[in-house]
C-alpha cells in the first residue's frame, strides 16, 4: 500500500494547538508537509487566561514537529480578524513560498439555552467558526488560484447537521460552514481547488465533558485525522461533500430532496391532505449545486 505523502507541500492548520487541530498538524507534518500551526492560545469559550500568551500553544505543536524532523512554524494570530488570517496566509507564504492546504479547525463553545444565549456568545462563536473559515480561505483562495491547486479541509459539527440543545449558535456557524464548502467547491473546480468539510466526533478539550473517560481511546482525535490527510491529498479528487466521522468510523453525511407532492393552486387545505407526500424521503435526490436543484423542481411541476 503506496503512503499518501506531502512532500513539498505546506499546509496551514487553525485551532492547532489541542486536540484536533495538533493532531491533523503533526499527521500532515510526519507525511513530510511543511505547516504553520495557528492558535490563539485562548481557552474553549473563547476567553484568555490572564496570563495567556496566545503564541505559546501552537509554538509547543511547532517544536514537537521539529523534534521530529519535521518543519513547522508557530502562529499565534486570532483567525476571527482578517488581519489574523491575512497574517496566517503570509506567514506561510513568506516562511515556505506557497500555500497548499488549508485546514480550517479553530473553535469556541458557548453553550446555553436559547432563552439565554446573548448577541456577544452568539457573534463570538459565529465569528470564530464561520468568519474565522471564511477570512481564512479567503486569504489563501488566491493563492492557491495562481497555483492551480489546493485542498480545503473545513470543520463543521454533527450539532449543526442535526441540532443540538444549547448550541444554536455553535450549530448555526457549524451550518454555515456546510454552504461555505459547497460553494467553495463549485468555484474552485477550474483551478484543482476542492473543498470538503468533516464533521468528527472525537475527545477533546470542548467534548471532553460530553463522553465518559473511557471513550478517550476510542474516540481519540487521530482517529478523524486519517480523514483529513485523505481528504488534503492530491490523489483525492471529491470536493463538496460533508463527512461524519470518529472512532474509526466515516461516512458520507449529504442534503437530499423528497418526490415531493404538486398540489397547484388548491391551497392550504391541499397541503395538509398531502402532507405525507410532501414528507416521503424516496426517491430522493442529491443536487450537486443550486441549478440542479432548480432543475428537479421544475421536472417534479411537470
Amino acid at each position: 500500500m503506496a503512503e499518501l505523502r506531502f512532500d513539498g507541500r505546506v499546509a496551514v492548520v487553525s485551532g492547532a494547538g489541542h486536540g484536533l487541530g495538533r493532531s491533523h498538524a503533526l499527521e500532515l507534518a510526519a507525511r513530510g508537509a511543511k505547516v504553520v500551526v495557528n492558535d490563539l492560545g485562548a481557552r474553549v469559550d473563547g476567553r484568555h487566561d490572564v496570563d495567556g500568551t496566545g503564541v505559546s500553544a501552537a509554538e509547543a505543536v511547532a517544536e514537537e514537529i521539529r523534534a521530529k524532523g519535521g518543519t513547522a512554524i508557530a502562529d499565534g494570530g486570532d483567525v476571527a480578524t482578517e488581519e489574523g488570517a491575512r497574517s496566517l496566509i503570509e506567514s506561510a507564504i513568506e516562511a515556505f513560498g506557497r500555500v497548499d492546504i488549508v485546514v480550517n479547525n479553530a473553535g469556541i463553545l458557548r453553550d446555553k439555552a436559547f432563552k439565554n444565549i446573548t448577541c456577544t456568545d452568539w457573534d463570538d462563536v459565529l465569528a470564530v467558526h464561520l468568519r474565522g473559515t471564511f477570512l481564512v480561505t479567503q486569504a489563501a483562495f488566491g493563492r492557491l488560484r495562481e497555483n492551480g491547486y489546493g485542498r480545503i479541509v473545513n470543520t463543521t459539527s454533527l450539532a449543526g447537521l442535526f441540532g443540538n440543545f444549547g448550541q444554536s449558535n455553535y450549530a448555526a456557524a457549524k451550518m454555515g460552514i456546510i454552504g461555505l464548502t459547497k460553494t467553495l467547491a463549485i468555484e474552485g473546480s477550474k483551478y484543482d481547488i476542492t473543498a470538503n468539510a468533516i464533521a468528527p466526533v472525537a475527545f477533546t478539550r470542548m467534548t471532553e465533558d460530553l463522553f465518559p473517560p473511557g471513550a478517550r481511546e476510542l474516540l481519540s482525535p487521530e482517529k478523524v485525522t486519517a480523514l483529513v490527510v485523505w481528504l488534503a491529498h492530491e490523489d483525492c479528487e471529491t470536493s463538496g461533500e460533508t463527512y461524519s466521522v470518529g472512532g474509526g468510523r466515516v461516512a458520507r453525511v449529504f442534503v437530499a430532496e423528497g418526490p415531493g407532492a404538486v398540489i397547484g393552486d388548491a391551497g392550504a387545505e391541499a397541503l395538509r391532505d398531502n402532507w405525507p407526500d410532501v414528507n416521503a424521503e424516496r426517491p430522493y435526490v442529491v443536487p450537486r449545486n443550486l441549478a440542479e436543484q432548480t432543475e428537479v423542481h421544475f421536472q417534479g411541476l411537470t
